[in-house]
Order: structure tokens, then sequence, then C-alpha cells
């Protein structure tokens, strides 16, 4: 789900060989014509930011579009200036998810601590994902009665799972790294612990979502690397 290391040259870009590039949830969709004005933008934002937030109190079937064009505070002529459908809209938010994901960027330096490095890196990717909960609160409800979302969501993990296999390929030929580690099979387990956990991070106290955190972190080291001999 949160591990992508973005192409900076040969060495960074081994990790990510051969993986697809992210899905665009939007391929196929008739969205009207992308605003080009500064306020025809700036109401498309306030529209994405009333759904989002509207998706995360209500749920997907609970929010109408006229609750969240009276959320951005916002006549529904302009919803339908910017989007066909909820749908659309819901579409438009898990893909900017997506990007955001997309950049998020892993190169560890030399003498790079690994378990603070998985530690940050986790870090920063419930930090851009906490940000879409409401959109992903209403994927996963919208999802249920909705096959062609079903589709998607496919191709979301078969990506994000890409991801999280490329880092953990990298991460074996790191000093320490045990041998004959099941990259695949560990992937999968985590990627699917990240989305389980994304699910549940809305009614998580801070706190309590740092310990998880910290736990997939402890998961990933120990399972990636042997530890190293205690001195003294």
């Amino acid at each position: 789900m949160v591990l992508r290391r973005r192409a900076g040259g040969s060495e960074h870009h081994e990790a990510g060989q051969g993986l697809n590039a992210r899905p665009n949830l939007l391929a196929g969709e008739d969205l009207p014509a992308p605003p080009i004005q500064e306020r025809s933008l700036h109401k498309r934002e306030r529209l994405k930011n009333a759904g989002l937030a509207l998706f995360g109190e209500k749920g997907y079937e609970n929010t109408s579009i006229s609750l969240i064009a009276r959320r951005a505070k916002l006549a529904v002529g302009t919803f339908y200036q910017h989007f066909r459908s909820k749908r659309q809209l819901l579409l438009a938010l898990m893909d900017e998810l997506l990007e955001k994901l997309s950049g998020l960027n892993f190169q560890p330096q030399g003498a790079m601590d690994v378990r603070a490095g998985l530690r940050e890196l986790l870090a920063r990717a419930f930090a851009q994902d906490l940000k879409y909960l409401g959109a992903y609160r209403a994927w996963q409800e919208a999802a249920l009665s909705d096959p062609g979302l079903v589709k998607k969501q496919e191709e979301i993990h078969t990506w994000t799972t890409g991801r999280v296999t490329g880092v953990f390929q990298f991460l074996q030929r790191l000093p320490g790294a045990r041998e004959n580690v099941d990259i695949p099979g560990l992937a999968r387990a985590m990627d699917t612990f990240f989305w389980s956990l994304l699910a549940q991070a809305g009614r998580l106290p801070k706190a309590e979502l740092e310990r998880w955190i910290d736990s997939a972190t402890h998961l990933i080291y120990h399972a990636m690397f042997v530890d190293p001999p205690q001195k003294g």
C-alpha cells in the first residue's frame, strides 16, 4: 500500500523495475472538461473537500450531491460542472490518494538505520493516507454494490503490493538481511495489513495509531533482518 521508491538513477530504479504504473481510476470516465480559471479550480477543490468530509462523516450512501454542494457553499448545478455523479467525485478522490502514494520516496543513505528508515517511511505514508480516510471509507462501502469499483480495487492492490515487493527486494540486498525470505508472500501480507489499518485509523487515537506503526516496523524489520550480535 504505502511503499514506493522514486527512480533517481539506476541504483534507485532497481526496486521498481518491471512494476506497472499506478492505476488511473479516472480512465474511461466521461468527466466534464477540467477547469482552467482559478475561480473554477477553487470551486472544484471546495467540492472535493466537502465530499471528503461528508464521506468520512456519513459514508457513501448517506452522502448526497445536494449535501456536498451545501457543505461547499455552492449550487448543485456547480457540482455537475465538475463531476457527473457522486461516484465520479469518489473516483477523483481515490485517484488523488494514489497519486500522493506514488510520490512517496524511499532512498536509504549509506549509513542509514534501516529500522528508523522504515518507521519514517510508514509514518509519512500514513500522514498522506489519513487525509483521505473519508474517501477510503466511502470506497469500501460503494464497492459492496459496484462491480466496477471491485475491479479497480483489485488493480489498486496489485499496484500497491508491487510497490511493497520492490522495497522488500531492495532491503534484502542490504547487510544483515535474511536469506530465503518469501518476499512476495510477505509483501501481500503487509499490504493487506496496511489497508486494514487504514480502514480503522479514523477510529484510533493518535497514540494507538503510532503504536500500530511501530508494530508494523518491528514486524517488517525482524522478518527481513537478523538481529546484530549483542555487544559485551
